[in-house]
């Protein structure tokens, strides 16, 4: 992969989406954040940063950048090698509400919040 889908462009994304979470504005005589906001699907009544859906390439590692730094050699089927962030993100592509992908690093393709 090149240009946007390199894998230190996707985490200089996930170091802004982190910046931009921990952001808080002075509104209306208040200060309010990301939580305030946020559209927390999975947990309305009192949503954490992490409950908010952002929607965004880095759901597919769950915002977790050792997911991003993950191999493992894969050894069923095809030709042996090692599988990597590569792998997981076309297999996500396809199969976006996959809870385990079929690459030896076995990750969900579920965003951190719990949805697709």
């Amino acid at each position: 992969f090149s240009g946007v889908l390199a894998r230190d462009v996707l985490l200089a994304l996930l170091e802004l989406q982190e910046e931009l979470a921990g952001t808080t504005a002075r509104a209306r005589g208040g200060n309010v954040t990301l939580r305030d906001v946020c559209y927390a699907p999975l947990n309305p009544a009192a949503p954490g940063v992490g409950d908010c859906a952002v929607s965004s390439v880095t759901q597919y590692f769950q915002n977790n950048r050792s997911h991003l730094a993950l191999s493992a050699w894969q050894h069923d089927g095809k030709p042996p090698g090692t599988v990597d962030w590569h792998d997981h993100l076309i297999y996500c592509v396809n199969s976006p509400l996959s809870f385990k992908d079929i690459t030896a690093l076995e990750l969900s393709c579920m965003a951190a919040y719990g949805g697709p």
